[in-house]
């Protein structure tokens, strides 16, 4: 389906990094590329690089003062509590407002290409930094890099502007910078805040007008239950709302090996939403689609391998799933984290779901969860809540 597709990387977008005991890891990113280039992936898209972002495009959605504060603990790697940089989930980093301005710049850059034309797809994988708020770093995130790339977006003329995240955790920072804004409609599926950070993210956080979404999953959905989920909310809304560009952001935390989370999807499982989601892009959007990483804490076996069939995807070329991952990167693999790495690109699963359709089980949590968010906000946008 793509016509042309754009990875933007520079090898510096590995210098946002907690210290070695940290979760987010940027080995994680690193091992993504290696793998994407050793299975030919690169071969297929542009490489291209990108410019931290500046004081004034930071602050389309950062309070100046926030980011005169990460500047000061840049300079000097001391905390400060006030900006939520010192804490276990952001400490603090000498060189943390250059790490994270690049980032943004990356998610920048991947908006700039798709609104201008000159590629029709564009992904940031080290991005996704979706916690961060207006003025203080939250979740492992100190600049919002999705929600700058839509409040770009806005800037040149976008009127309407799709965002889904299937990230395990809340898109919170994203939902908070455009609650209001009708002309950006914010989907995210996730963990239920009552089992998982950020304790927000119920299906009655609905926006202006509906068009803040959330689909609140039980712990261990798994595979099925989380693609019936999916179906029965993300495309009617996007058909719907029909918007300009799709934003998407893909934290792989929601696979079952990821250890901070319990949703309990595999590669597979992942890999057919990154499917639907391109297949929506071009039937809803144009084909206009700016993709982001995310979270994802499990470094080798699920990061390197969900975010190189990520990139396959938005390629337009994706990997047979019984691929070799390569006797190379498995080296590199060994040899930067002391791990076993996986040795083909699967879990073995062949995803399959029951569409809501079908009929919903009032007594199913999941159902459930779908019922209530399609009850909350699909009468919102002329729909029929019911299947």
């Amino acid at each position: 389906m793509s016509r042309t597709a754009r990875v933007i990387w520079d090898d510096a977008l590995t210098s946002y990094n907690f210290g070695p005991s940290h979760p987010l890891a940027p080995v994680r990113v690193e091992l993504t590329m290696a793998l994407a280039r050793e299975l030919g992936v690169l071969d297929k898209v542009e490489v291209a690089g990108c410019e931290p972002a500046g004081d004034d495009e930071l602050a389309m959605v950062h309070d100046r003062g926030y980011i005169e504060a990460v500047k000061r603990v840049s300079a000097t790697g001391a905390p400060d509590l006030s900006a939520g940089l010192g804490t276990a989930d952001n400490p603090a980093f000498a060189g943390v407002h250059e790490a994270s301005a690049l980032i943004a710049g990356a998610s920048l850059a991947a908006a700039r290409a798709v609104w201008e034309g000159t590629a029709e797809h564009a992904v940031n994988v080290a991005g996704g930094l979706h916690h961060a708020m207006a003025a203080t770093a939250s979740g492992f995130c100190v600049y919002n890099d999705p929600a700058l790339a839509i409040a770009w977006l806005l800037r040149q003329g976008a009127t309407r502007v799709a965002y889904v995240d299937v990230d395990v955790h809340h898109g919170d920072g994203v939902q908070a910078a455009f609650y209001d804004d009708p002309r950006v409609l914010t989907i995210s599926l996730h963990e239920s805040p009552r089992t998982l950070f950020p304790g927000t993210g119920f299906a009655e956080e609905t926006g202006a007008e509906g068009t803040a979404v959330n689909v609140a999953l039980p712990a261990g959905c798994g595979d099925t239950g989380w693609l019936r989920a999916f179906d029965a909310v993300v495309p009617p809304l996007l058909r719907e709302f029909r918007p300009e560009i799709l934003v998407t952001q893909h934290g792989c935390d929601s696979h079952a090996l990821d250890p901070l989370a319990n949703l309990m999807l595999s590669i597979d499982g992942q890999r057919t939403a990154y499917a639907a989601l391109h297949r929506l892009a071009h039937e809803t959007a144009g084909g206009r689609w700016i993709v982001t990483g995310g979270g994802g804490y499990e470094l080798v076996q699920v990061v390197p391998r969900a975010w190189t069939h990520l990139i396959a995807e938005v390629a337009g070329h994706p990997l047979d799933p019984a691929t070799p991952t390569g006797e190379e990167w498995r080296r590199l693999a060994r040899e930067r984290t002391g791990e076993t790495p996986p040795l083909t690109m699967t879990d073995g699963r062949n995803p399959e779901f029951r569409p809501l359709s079908g009929g919903y089980d009032p007594g199913d949590p999941i159902d459930r969860a779908i019922m209530a968010t399609r009850k909350a906000v699909f009468p919102l946008h002329g729909l029929d809540p019911m299947p």
